[in-house]
């Protein structure tokens, strides 16, 4: 199976220099095949990939520069067009409102690049990655790269920083055989609930920094003339700073969740939730985009086939409703946070009651 390592690297002046270079060269090359796709489409002229990536000698003769990036760089720039219009008519095919026709990129909007031999452009030389034009550069290895490494990339993120990633081909590791299953409802008030009664809080990553986003915007907003446009540069770093740091808490809590659940239970099942399509009102659709559901759903499907345990997702409809112990629908709406059922006599937290009947429709699933 395929699995990615991320690491923090950090750049000379120079090595800085050249990789900005590198990456308005590959949006360069990016729009220049996009246009090329579109003018032999409206021509009624055939342009595959290969078609495209023949046309990199007869650009780089008339833009010299282009020489600066490695041939396999510039030809996995097309193989990303390619991509983009792969999936623009799949979902053509599919009647989607909005197909997402690729787009031109504007500068500064190209952030990475993607050497797709390892060996041929980069490869680890001792604790530093050599990179073809660039050098040696210094990588923090919080951890051992394990198995055969595929491809590399490197990539800007929005507060300059640089990070290189390796996809790499591994072999499965599987945990010993576990006699648990698990149930997992995930909420606003309780970030998760298991049918066994296990409880984890809402963190509230977002909620946590609103106030210091709605000062830093504040000072942007005040900067946005052009007598100020270098401060308003740094204020926008700031917010993008903030932003990166919500991230990071977010994908940290959730590694950990998903690790959590991998090594306790065999079968773990969750509600099939669409986030997007949630939330009554702003606010409320805010918390459930900040409580990044879907993040840790396939963190844990990452995790379960590694590990070879199983993830199942079943229908969220009425799983809070349902008595979990006789069946019957017991209506109530969002703010009864106790499940009474006058039937049986069930008093149980409306999440615990709703884990265990997503556990019952993921073992049903699992059985047919």
């Amino acid at each position: 199976m395929r699995t990615t390592y991320k690491y923090r690297i950090y750049l000379t002046n120079g090595q800085r220099r050249i990789l900005n270079t590198m990456l308005e060269e590959c949006r360069f090359v990016y729009n220049q095949t996009l246009e090329a796709r579109e003018f032999a489409y409206q021509h009624g002229i055939k342009c595959s990939l290969y078609d495209t990536q023949a046309m990199l000698p007869q650009w780089k003769q008339t833009r010299p520069s282009l020489k600066l990036v490695h041939s396999q760089v510039l030809q996995n720039v097309q193989v990303r067009v390619d991509l983009a219009f792969q999936a623009f008519f799949r979902r053509v095919k599919e009647g989607a409102d909005d197909a997402g026709y690729p787009r031109y990129k504007k500068c500064g909007r190209y952030r990475s690049i993607t050497y797709p031999q390892y060996g041929n452009g980069v490869k680890i030389r001792g604790n530093d990655l050599v990179v073809s034009k660039i050098g040696r550069v210094k990588v923090v290895w919080h951890r051992p790269v394990e198995g055969q490494i595929k491809t590399v990339s490197l990539k800007r993120s929005l507060t300059d920083k640089w990070y290189v990633t390796f996809s790499v081909e591994i072999a499965r590791k599987h945990l010993p055989p576990s006699p648990h299953v698990v149930g997992v409802d995930i909420g606003l008030e309780l970030f998760l609930t298991t049918s066994d009664g296990s409880k984890i809080e809402n963190p509230r990553f977002f909620r946590r920094d609103e106030a210091d986003l709605k000062r830093v915007q504040k000072l942007k907003d005040a900067a946005k003339n052009e007598a100020k446009w270098d401060e308003s540069r740094r204020r926008k770093k700031a917010l993008a700073r903030i932003h990166e740091r919500i991230c990071f808490r977010r994908a940290d809590f959730a590694h950990k969740r998903s690790r959590e659940l991998v090594e306790r239970y065999q079968v773990i099942a969750f509600e099939e939730l669409e986030p997007q399509q949630m939330g009554r009102s702003r606010g409320m659709h805010k918390s459930i985009q900040d409580a990044a559901w879907v993040q840790l759903i396939q963190y844990t499907f990452n995790k379960a086939e590694e590990a070879g345990r199983t993830v199942v997702l079943v229908n969220p409809r009425n799983t809070s409703k349902i008595s979990s112990r006789c069946g019957n629908l017991v209506e109530k709406n969002l703010s009864v946070r106790v499940h009474g059922c006058p039937d049986c006599g069930l008093v149980l937290h409306r999440d615990q009651n709703a884990a265990i009947n997503i556990l019952r429709l993921g073992l049903q699933n699992l059985r047919l």
